[in-house]
């Protein structure tokens, strides 16, 4: 692990270091960005105590660690200017440029707009950050060395925040190091992440491996000489160096295998780094050839390389002794690129953007921020994010013999979605290597995945239950919810039309103005979001109408016990023995006109009504001193609102059949949930408005007779 002095660097150790590998860097730039820095921060500290200024000057020295260009360095040494020290961004554009104001505004939190919680506000940011990366791939790493540099001095924060950062870097910043191939940070993000999160298993690991080091450490050189004398005897060229596995890449393997460090036998290996690709292939039969190949771990890095450009080859061996060997060969290049990621490319650059040629290895955030008019919030972009920096994948093949690279464990569904929105919309079913699988299906690398489509067929709520992809959970959530709303509208035109005609309105009042200002009292923004409130059961149908009807808009609908207490004027309830008493009827049995009834006294509350057969009687019966009689008392045409459970097979046009058969009963629809269950079933509670009980028995013997309906009960 690379950890940085406690001395303070220097603007003079900055501009050598930048001078090692830069021929000619604008070193007045870098002087005038410093003292621009320092006076911005002059009057401050760490929380360490330190000047502030030692923190931006860290960032600029990881940067020149990473060989970045000059912009970048000098965006380093400027990046908490706005933000920490009230500098005005114009002020930073007329010094140094519109490419640096850029890379110090994408950095700058969104400080000025107040968020309801510090989780929308860190969502909120973080999608700045990914908007600007993709514009700018430098966005991100001068923020990897801003994190990085706050990750090694983390011991001088509050335990409750350096946890919060901590599980923060785990989950974001360390996945995405490793999306964008920057290994060695990737591995320093999760070390240190990992010593603060979980303290004392990192120290009791650190102490294993150390021991583990020591005691095989001789056996790892036996093993090297062994290879070495065999590539000098062959004349290949080949740099063998032992190397030790990162102590969370070692806790996370335990986790996987569940299995103690005794029983983790890779935790030491060998790295061979030679000149070609021709020599990889050779060595890797060498290796083969000293020792028995471990049967499924060889995996082939170079011919099918991973979308973060990592390129290798990777063996493991029964070695002298009994004992397992982990290998990795790759060339130089290859190495250079499996430890810079894209960084690489930025090597002596010193022209702006990232080349087109490098747009490649960030699609996956261009095809994230493409979609992300589809997403809720900034909190499902940050998800959707997280989804995609996954480190476990699988390749798999396309009929043409095109590479897909997936995380683990996704389905055919999942590659559907990956090939292109409508593919994954109208996919009915799949096959693998040419035989027909199920769509819940996980693919291995070197599965061929051909999909079977159907222009009729739509995506299932069942399919969120096992997609991994987020591009595949954003696309089938918003079909979802644009067929949720087509259906609701319909609905909801049927529900008013009907409400309409009950009332003697014209249905063609729907397209009228008076609906416009009518939506605007619901404080909706259009006739049609009105209606869709009606058909989701947010807005009832007879309040609408009550608003197109002036002289009835006393009876539109009230808080619940003054709404009972308005029907009972009419329908009226007596009370034995009790006179002028508040009363309303109970939400778990909601009794409608005919139902046998029973009061139970509520202190302060008065009498709630009951059904006699309401089994929470049973539980209120131990006091049988304030259980009371109670009756109706007929006439009038107020209606009493019921709840009414309905289960059928689950079948397209369902529910618009059930709501079509209410209405025409003259039963108003006021509140309906749906759902759906793995065995096609499909659950609709309906809250409804009905004269009595009569009228309540005849609509669920008729709900009760149509075809697909299973059963029917209050």
């Amino acid at each position: 692990m690379q950890v940085e002095s406690y001395k303070m660097i220097t603007i003079e150790d900055l501009i050598e270091k930048i001078s090692s590998y830069h021929p000619s860097p604008d070193v007045s730039l870098l002087r005038r960005a410093y003292r621009f820095s320092h006076e911005a921060h002059y009057s401050q500290k760490r929380r360490e105590g330190t000047p502030y200024i030692g923190h931006p000057l860290s960032v600029a020295s990881i940067l020149a660690d990473m060989h970045m260009d000059t912009t970048t360095i000098v965006s380093g040494l400027l990046h908490d200017t706005v933000e920490d020290a009230g500098t005005d961004l114009r002020e930073i554009e007329e010094l140094f440029g519109s490419e640096v104001a850029f890379l110090v505004d994408s950095l700058t939190k969104l400080g000025r707009i107040r968020f309801r919680t510090k989780e929308e506000a860190q969502a909120e940011n973080f999608r700045k950050m990914f908007l600007a990366m993709a514009e700018d791939i430098r966005v991100i790493l001068i923020k990897f060395a801003d994190r990085l540099h706050n990750m090694r001095t983390l011991q001088h924060l509050p335990p409750g925040k350096q946890r919060r950062i901590a599980r923060e870097t785990l989950e974001i910043y360390a996945p995405l190091a490793n999306r964008l191939g920057i290994g060695w940070m990737r591995i320093e993000f999760e070390d240190l992440s990992f010593k603060y999160l979980m303290p004392d298993v990192y120290e009791g690991l650190l102490k294993k491996v150390a021991l583990r080091r020591e005691e095989q450490e001789g056996y790892i050189n036996e093993v090297a000489e062994q290879l070495k004398e065999r590539l000098r005897a062959q004349e290949i060229p080949g740099e063998v160096t032992g190397r030790v596995k990162h102590l969370y890449g070692i806790y996370r393997k335990m986790q996987s295998r569940k299995v103690p460090f005794d029983q983790i036998y890779d935790v030491l290996g060998l790295r061979i780094i030679t000149d070609t690709k021709t020599h990889c292939y050779g060595i890797m039969g060498i290796i083969h050839s000293l020792w028995t190949p471990v049967p499924g771990r060889f995996k082939d890095y170079i011919a099918l390389p991973k979308s973060n450009m990592y390129q290798s080859l990777h063996t493991s061996v029964i070695g002298p002794k009994g004992q397992r060997v982990e290998f990795q060969i790759r060339t130089r290049e290859m190495h250079r690129i499996a430890e810079e990621g894209i960084a690489a490319h930025w090597i002596y650059k010193e022209n702006g953007r990232v080349p087109r040629k490098d747009t490649r290895h960030i699609k996956w955030l261009r095809d994230i921020i493409q979609s992300q008019k589809d997403l809720g919030d900034a909190r499902e972009f940050l998800e959707v994010v997280k989804g995609e920096v996954v480190p476990e994948v699988v390749y798999v093949f396309t009929p043409r013999g095109e590479i897909k690279e997936l995380p683990a464990e996704s389905t055919p569904v999942d590659f559907a979605y990956s090939i292109h929105t409508e593919v994954g919309h109208r996919c009915v079913g799949a096959k693998v290597n040419g035989r027909i699988v199920p769509l819940r299906y996980h693919l291995q690398s070197g599965d061929t995945v051909e999909i079977i489509t159907s222009p009729a067929h739509g995506p299932s709520k069942d399919w969120l239950k096992f997609v991994v992809t987020q591009r595949a959970k954003s696309r089938i959530k918003h079909w979802i919810k644009t067929e949720e709303r087509k259906q609701s509208l319909e609905l909801g035109n049927r529900i008013l039309e009907t409400e309409f005609r009950k009332r003697g309105l014209s249905p063609g009042l729907l397209k009228s103005p008076e609906m416009e200002e009518i939506a605007g009292s619901f404080s909706m923004k259009s006739t049609e979001d009105l209606i869709i409130s009606v058909g989701y059961g947010k807005v009832s149908a007879h309040q609408v109408a009550n608003r197109l009807q002036p002289g009835r808009k006393e009876e539109e609908e009230l808080p619940l016990k003054r709404h009972v207490r308005k029907e009972a004027e009419v329908k009226g309830i007596s009370i034995k023995g009790i006179d002028n008493i508040l009363y309303h009827t109970a939400r778990c049995c909601y009794p409608v006109p005919g139902d046998p009834l029973v009061g139970f006294v509520t202190r302060g509350k008065g009498v709630t009504i009951h059904r006699r057969d309401c089994p929470n009687l049973e539980r209120l019966a131990v006091d049988d001193a304030r259980l009371v009689e109670v009756d109706w008392v007929s006439g009038g045409d107020a209606t009493s609102t019921t709840k009414l459970f309905i289960e059928t097979m689950d079948r397209p046009g369902m529910l618009a059949n059930l709501s079509t058969l209410i209405s025409s009963m003259n039963v108003n629809i006021t509140h309906l949930e749906a759902s759906s269950t793995q065995d096609r079933r499909a659950h609709f509670t309906f809250l409804l408005e009905v004269n009595d009980r009569a009228q309540l028995v005849r609509l669920t013997q008729k709900i009760a007779s149509t075809e697909g309906v299973l059963r029917v009960r209050r």
